[in-house]
């Protein structure tokens, strides 16, 4: 099996984030999370994740900021919580859903939906806008290296693909 690369220092903000989620594991570990999954076992029971590998994606989520441990209010156990970086993910989370609902399920097939609970209405489908407004397409769209190293400087190793 090949070993898994680091883009600890790509200066891609879609590569750098992959080494904290880029499994599948620790996307619905947070998603769980979000759900209101706290305790090992809670994860373990709703995941069906073997233990070693639980443990590892949850020290992994815990060396990257992204959950944290806090004392259980009913005992000697502690609790995994999302940090506001791990909070930060939940547009990610809802850009996936609304992904893997128009392109995984059938037309009358059934899912859940992502309601507001205020409402109770199903969310809003997220758009990406420009500056002024505009609802964007990956057309719209480019990506530039930083003004320090448009110039024609020397570049990190994988600065140039994003």
């Amino acid at each position: 099996m090949a070993k898994r690369v680091s883009h600890k220092d790509s200066m891609c903000g879609v590569a750098r984030p992959l080494d904290a989620i880029g499994d599948w594991w620790s996307l619905l570990i947070v998603r769980d999370a979000f759900d209101g999954s706290r305790r090992f076992g809670e994860f373990q029971r709703s995941l069906g994740l073997a233990k070693n590998i639980l443990s590892a994606r949850l020290r992994n989520l815990l060396a990257h900021g992204i959950m944290e441990t806090v004392p259980a209010a009913d005992g000697p156990y502690q609790e995994y919580v999302l940090t506001e970086k791990g909070r930060g993910l939940f547009p990610l989370l809802v850009a996936l859903r609304q992904w893997g609902e128009d392109f995984f399920f059938a037309p009358d097939e059934a899912h859940v939906l992502l309601v507001d609970k205020k409402s109770g209405l199903p969310v809003r489908r997220l758009e990406l806008r420009a500056q002024d407004g505009r609802v964007l397409g990956a057309e719209d769209t480019v990506v530039r290296l930083p003004p320090t190293l448009a110039g024609g400087e020397k570049r990190p190793k994988r600065a140039t693909k994003c």
